[in-house]
């Protein structure tokens, strides 16, 4: 394929991300994955809003990923976080501004 494919497929890949999970060292963490549609110009994605996830107090979170669905789906992964955590109420926001990937044809 061409690189006129490989942009096209660039340009609405951030659409197969429909729902985040979060994670301690592995183990999924949370209630429930959180749906999720992206905005963002050019080749950078960020989620339309913040996204508000319920799950045990204090529980650690090292990393987000993205599913293609509410349970099961394809795992296309996401990125590392750190010292960050649930709330002592159990609440965890994760804020659009800071969360992306990068679109960009490889």
């Amino acid at each position: 394929m061409n690189e006129a494919f490989a942009t096209a497929l660039a340009a609405h890949g951030a659409s197969l991300i429909t729902h985040i999970q979060l994670y301690n060292a592995g183990t999924p963490v949370g209630a429930a994955r959180q749906p999720v549609t992206w905005t963002g110009a050019g080749s950078i994605k960020n989620p339309s809003a913040n996204l508000v996830f319920s799950g045990t107090a204090s529980t650690p979170i090292t990393e987000w990923r993205g599913f293609t669905a509410l349970t099961g789906g394809t795992d296309y992964g996401g990125a590392t976080m750190t010292g960050t955590g649930f709330d002592s109420g159990g609440v965890f926001t994760l804020l659009a501004a800071s969360t992306n990937f990068d679109v960009s044809p490889v």
